[in-house]
């Protein structure tokens, strides 16, 4: 049921005691685990030799501005270049955001990580911290680029997770640093930033991650805490995948108290797996829902990566080659445009 991070390079002894926790489903990579592929490829072995193949690795590699492995990797486009492409050619636009996330999927694949945190599909409406992360500001061009996106990933046997629902674009607060709050009717979120989540859902997208928002016409608490947004996604949206929370150290997660009310509360509200991404708040996260059954194993298990091909016989893949040639061009700024 958590999802936790790790504190560096390599597992120090008090790590393998917390991963070896039932409670503990997986972990969530940052920059600060990565310095090369061969040492990625040591801690991933690591972990996989103390849990097996059904404990899952994620990181958020959406590209752009967050990307944590970049030495070694393809350097990804934010999506926002995606969507500059769609006003002057959606077709090809669409073509390049299958193309992104075959690429980066592939190349996470080939280092045994299960999924990424993508594709985000909230809408570019002036949030601080979405910013250029998501693709455009129009609904239906999201929707189709971010439905593209899914189909990419899922060509390279990598499942996708929209987020962040019910949208976190449309506000300007940051809920890594501060609390949110949406105040439109529910109508005008119907009409506009859920158009994507319900075309991401339709493709076939297997996970859903929560917003940190708060939306007072739905509910008072904050999405992730809200039993009322996740039967609607459940229920409206006809989802039957996995609800992730959004990291719980944010401070837009505050609202809920502790760290162990945090996680019990998304839980209770109908979270399957909630994110613990600093290594100091995992035991209290641990503790606090020691007791609970673990989240379903088969329920992880839609999560795993497929099998994939190693990294040497990625790079010898002419499409690989042709696809990061493609990516690298339309990383290139417009000609009058800031870099």
């Amino acid at each position: 049921m958590l999802i936790v991070g790790i504190e560096g390079t390599e597992l120090a002894a008090h790590e393998r005691d917390r991963l070896r926790a039932p409670e503990v489903s997986g972990a969530i990579l940052f920059t600060r685990n990565y310095r090369s592929r061969e040492q990625l490829a040591a801690l991933v072995a690591s972990i996989r030799e103390l849990r097996g193949e059904g404990f899952l690795l994620g990181v958020d590699h959406e590209g752009g501005p967050v990307q944590r492995f970049r030495p070694g990797f393809t350097r990804l486009p934010a999506l926002a270049r995606l969507g500059a492409l769609y006003r002057r050619d959606p077709g090809e636009a669409v073509r390049m955001a299958e193309t992104h996330a075959w690429v980066m999927a592939s190349e996470l694949r080939a280092c045994d990580i299960d999924l990424s945190f993508a594709p985000v599909v909230d809408l570019a409406r002036g949030n601080r911290v979405i910013g250029e992360r998501a693709f455009d500001a129009d609904p239906a061009a999201v929707a189709e680029l971010g439905a593209a996106y899914v189909r990419g990933m899922h060509l390279a046997g990598m499942v996708a997770t929209l987020k962040h629902f019910p949208g976190h674009g449309s506000i300007p607060e940051d809920t890594h640093v501060e609390k949110a709050i949406d105040a439109r009717p529910l109508e005008a979120i119907l009409e506009a930033d859920l158009v994507p989540f319900a075309e991401g859902i339709a493709t076939g997208a297997e996970a859903v991650m929560m917003a940190h928002v708060t939306y007072p016409a739905v509910d008072p608490l904050a999405a992730g805490y809200s039993k009322a947004w996740i039967d609607m996604l459940r229920g409206e949206f006809g989802f039957g995948g996995v609800v992730f929370s959004d990291d719980v150290g944010m401070a837009a997660a505050e609202s809920a108290g502790g760290i162990g009310a945090r996680v019990t509360a998304h839980l209770d509200a109908g979270c399957d797996l909630v994110l613990v991404c600093a290594p100091s708040m995992v035991d209290d996260a641990i503790a606090a829902v020691r007791g609970r059954p673990p989240c379903d194993p088969d329920m992880v298990a839609t999560l795993c990566g497929a099998a994939a091909a190693s990294w040497g016989d990625l790079q010898d893949n002419p499409q690989h080659a042709r696809f990061v040639a493609e990516l690298t061009e339309l990383d290139v700024p417009e000609a009058g445009a800031a870099a």
